[in-house]
């Protein structure tokens, strides 16, 4: 069984869903980051931490990715051309909506007060305005990023996307909207976003 730590507050939620979409049992620890719980694990004090078979596996992406891969499903196979393309989304998405969130996150409340520079965040918001138009053009036509198969890049989205909402950066292609509400409603991300 595995054991997730960290809180479903944070990209942890990526970890939990990915495991309620493979249908495997885990545990789950609701620890903050930089507790003692998560920093014995990850010396940097981050979240989400995965211990498989006592070994801690950290940063979300390496995460899902890994349980994909292991369990068969939510990816496509490694070698292959969809394979490459599947990595490219992920990548796209974390340098240009997850690396956004972040460096607003860290303006807002993460770094010291006195290095905190609300400005910045107008670019932020500039630049992820400008992501989603590129997202659209790269989007398959089925109802998942990659056609009509859920893959890693759908949980990364969705859930930069939620994080987008609560940060008060705008989602402003509707196409992007309905794939997300869309995404909301699948029975394991409610039970991953209920813990």
């Amino acid at each position: 069984m595995y054991t997730v730590i960290g809180t479903s507050q944070s990209r942890t939620a990526r970890v939990l869903w990915t495991l309620e979409e493979l249908g495997l049992p885990y545990d789950h620890i609701a620890a903050p980051p930089r507790s003692q719980g998560v920093t014995e694990f990850n010396p940097a004090g981050k979240v989400p931490v995965l211990i498989d078979d006592g070994t801690p596996i950290t940063d979300s992406t390496a995460i899902i990715q890994y349980l994909a891969d292991k369990h068969g499903a939510l990816t496509h196979p490694a070698g292959t051309l969809a394979r490459a393309r599947q990595d490219s989304l992920s990548q796209f998405l974390l340098d240009e909506f997850d690396a956004n969130l972040w460096m607003a996150a860290r303006h807002s409340f993460v770094l010291p007060e006195e290095l905190r520079h609300a400005a910045v965040k107008n670019t932020l918001r500039w630049e992820f305005e400008r992501s989603q138009k590129t997202l659209m053009q790269r989007m398959g036509d089925g109802a998942f990023l990659m056609g009509e198969v859920m893959t890693v890049p759908d949980i990364i989205l969705t859930h930069c996307g939620n994080w987008a909402l609560s940060a008060r950066f705008p989602i402003v292609e509707h196409r992007l909207t309905d794939y997300l509400a869309r995404m909301r409603k699948r029975p394991a991300f409610q039970r991953a976003m209920a813990r």
